[in-house]
C-alpha cells in the first residue's frame, strides 16, 4: 500500500503550486505518496492508507459528483477532514453559522427578489455564488436593481450563474491592508501569508493579479484563527485536520473571517515552503 494519495485536479496534475515542498517532507519522514486526479477513474483509492485533498480546484462546477467522490473515498480509506466536513464547507453559507466569531456580515439569497434584498440592506455590496472558488462570479453592485443581478453568466462576463448567491458588504480595507491567511494545521496555528489585489480589484487571487506574502504570524490573527475553527469543530462535531482561515479588517477596527477554506486550501508552498513541514506531520500523525 502507498501511505497517502495527494488529490489534485487536471489542471495542477503534478501537484499545487510548491509540491516538490511537501513531497520532500512527506519523504523525510518515511512516507510514501503519490499525486494523483481526483476523477481519474483509474485510481484505487483502497490502495492508500491515508486521502488528502490538495489541489481540487475544478469542483465547484461538480460539486455534487465531487463530495459523492468523497464519500466513495472514505469507505475505502482514511480521508482527512471528512466528506461531512466538505459538505458543509463547500456551501458559504456556513459563515452566517459562525455564532460568536466575528466574521464580515453575510446573508444568502436564493432569488433574484431576495438578492436585491440584501444589496438594498447592505449598499455597497459583494455577490459571490454560494458554492465558488478562486474569486469566480465574484461582483460588487450598489444598486439593488443592478441588472446583472441574476443575469446568466453567458450574457455578462465574470458574473455566477443565477442563484444561488451570498451577499456581503464591500470591505474597504482590502484595497489597503488586504486579505490575511492563517494556516491552522493539526489543531495548531502555525503560520501567514498577507494578501493585496492589484488595481481596483478586490480579488486578491493570482490570476487577478493579486499578491501574496508570508509574514510572522500575529497574535490578532492567530487568536481571530483558532476562535473559528473551535466554533466550526463544534458545529461540526468533529476536530478538523487542517484548514485556512482568511480574514479582513472592518470598518470599525474589528478582525473578521471572511472565509474558512477547509476542502481543498493551497498551503502557498510556492512562497512559503515551510509549510510543507506541519502538513507533513498531519499526515504522519494521521497513520499512526
Amino acid at each position: 500500500m502507498i501511505d497517502v494519495l495527494l488529490a489534485t485536479s487536471s489542471g495542477w496534475a503534478d501537484g499545487e503550486p510548491g509540491y516538490p515542498a511537501l513531497d520532500a517532507a512527506l519523504a523525510a519522514r518515511g512516507l510514501s505518496s503519490r499525486w494523483v486526479v481526483w476523477d481519474d477513474p483509474d485510481v484505487d483509492w483502497a490502495e492508500a492508507r491515508l486521502v488528502s485533498v490538495r489541489s481540487t480546484w475544478d469542483y465547484t462546477g461538480r460539486y455534487a459528483e465531487f463530495l459523492a467522490w468523497a464519500r466513495q473515498v472514505e469507505s475505502v480509506t482514511r480521508l482527512l477532514n471528512s466528506a461531512d466536513v466538505f459538505a458543509w464547507n463547500v456551501d458559504k453559507a456556513y459563515l452566517a453559522a459562525l455564532v460568536g466569531v466575528p466574521a464580515v456580515p453575510t446573508l444568502t439569497a436564493d432569488d433574484v427578489p431576495a438578492l436585491q434584498e440584501a444589496v438594498r440592506r447592505f449598499g455597497r455590496s459583494v455577490v459571490k455564488p454560494r458554492i465558488g472558488a478562486g474569486g469566480a462570479g465574484v461582483i460588487v453592485v450598489d444598486d439593488p436593481d443592478d441588472p446583472r443581478l441574476g443575469t446568466d453568466i453567458d450574457d455578462v462576463p465574470g458574473l455566477h450563474a443565477t442563484g444561488p448567491w451570498i451577499v456581503q458588504p464591500l470591505v474597504e480595507s482590502v484595497r489597503t491592508e488586504g486579505e490575511t491567511s492563517v494556516f491552522v494545521l493539526g489543531g495548531q496555528t502555525v503560520s501567514q501569508v498577507d494578501k493585496l489585489p492589484a488595481g481596483e480589484e478586490i480579488r486578491v487571487h493570482e490570476h487577478f493579479g493579486g499578491s501574496s506574502r508570508p509574514v510572522p504570524l500575529r497574535d490578532e490573527a492567530a487568536a481571530l484563527a483558532f476562535d473559528a475553527f473551535a466554533a466550526a469543530s463544534g458545529l461540526l462535531g468533529c476536530r478538523l485536520d487542517y484548514g485556512r482561515a482568511d480574514m479582513m479588517r472592518l470598518e470599525d477596527g474589528t478582525l473578521a473571517i471572511s472565509e474558512l477554506e477547509l476542502v481543498e486550501p493551497g498551503l502557498y508552498l510556492d512562497v512559503l515552503p515551510a509549510n510543507a513541514e506541519p502538513f507533513a506531520d498531519v499526515v504522519l500523525a494521521a497513520l499512526r
